[in-house]
């Protein structure tokens, strides 16, 4: 007579960190109807937790922070990471998720995605919408947050944003509209290739300033900018990569005095690479040594720069990935 077959074991719940720095996502309106962070990590993962099945999910939450992501320092940033790397200590640790204001996400998530050398994800979300709103995004955010993160399929790919419906590597991501609840898009290509992770160094106390180009912009800013102890300088220049002839020759005296620039553009979409001739012309940049921001925007060029600095890499390496 055959024997019944064994009953499967349940397999065991992933266990994901939720890091709770504030942002929207935490926010109600006060008396005023100005946005103040109220909610807490715990209260926003409670809100959630009932649509996975039981025995599915555990769920650490952290409180970092409550903050507006515009108010973050570098140390915060590096709080988060540091926060990132302490959840994934923890070999039983499924994933990481964390809450963060939509405004600066983009710069965190860069951060992270620059230090990360573990293949379990770390998944970035927010809300364009406070908590108190009648129809409030975060928690479909949050919710989707966590199914990627306890997702198999989404180690190795490095950090990313989850957001209005949406799966994005972090690098080259960007706010894209200050209101639509699908708040962010990307510059970078199809599953874009990442430079080798950096060994953790702190970001805080490495300064880069961020330079926009505009018609007949002299060099004034620059030299502020030098004579104010910037160890880097990332341009926000047109097109592909260009500016004026003496925007450009200011770039070129920062180059002279030991000081790396980092070219991007403000243009939403396309890479910087250096095509054109003449003073500012990307061409005539590049021959100097100002390095193409590639597929990443200001925020994020500032960010790479200021780890290359801190790390004592080459900043070349964390704008040309290999393919």
């Amino acid at each position: 007579m055959d024997q019944p077959a064994p009953a499967a074991t349940p397999a065991p719940p992933a266990r994901l960190v939720v890091l709770a720095t504030g942002g929207t996502i935490a926010c109600t309106r006060d008396r005023a109807g100005a946005l103040v962070p109220t909610r807490s990590g715990a209260e926003l993962v409670a809100e959630v937790a009932a649509r996975f099945p039981d025995g599915a999910l555990e769920v650490e939450v952290r409180e970092l922070a409550r903050l507006d992501s515009a108010a973050l320092t570098m140390a915060d940033v590096d709080a988060v990471v540091e926060a990132c790397h302490g959840a994934l200590a923890d070999p039983g640790v499924t994933g990481v998720v964390v809450l963060h204001g939509t405004d600066t996400m983009e710069e965190t998530a860069a951060a992270v995605d620059l230090f990360h050398d573990d293949p379990r994800p770390v998944v970035f979300t927010g809300a364009q919408r406070p908590a108190d709103d009648p129809e409030a995004d975060g928690p479909g955010n949050l919710f989707e947050a966590m199914v990627v993160a306890a997702d198999a399929s989404a180690r190795g790919i490095g950090a990313l944003i989850v957001f209005g419906h949406a799966v994005l590597p972090a690098r080259g991501a960007v706010k894209w509209h200050a209101q639509d609840p699908l708040a962010f898009a990307t510059n970078a290509p199809e599953d874009p290739p990442r430079p080798a992770p950096l060994p953790r160094v702190a970001l805080a106390g490495t300064r880069v300033d961020v330079i926009a180009a505009y018609p007949g912009a002299d060099g004034a800013l620059v030299d502020a900018a030098l004579a104010a102890g910037a160890e880097g300088l990332v341009l926000v220049g047109y097109g592909a990569g260009n500016i004026g002839g003496a925007f450009a020759a200011a770039a070129v005296r920062a180059l002279d005095a030991g000081v790396p620039v980092v070219m991007c553009t403000r243009v939403p979409r396309g890479v910087v690479r250096g095509d054109y001739g003449g003073a500012g012309g990307g061409a005539t940049l590049a021959a100097r040594g100002v390095i193409g921001a590639g597929c990443l925007h200001a925020g994020q060029a500032r960010v790479a720069l200021a780890a290359a600095l801190a790390a004592g890499v080459h900043p070349q390496t964390l704008f040309d990935a290999p393919d």
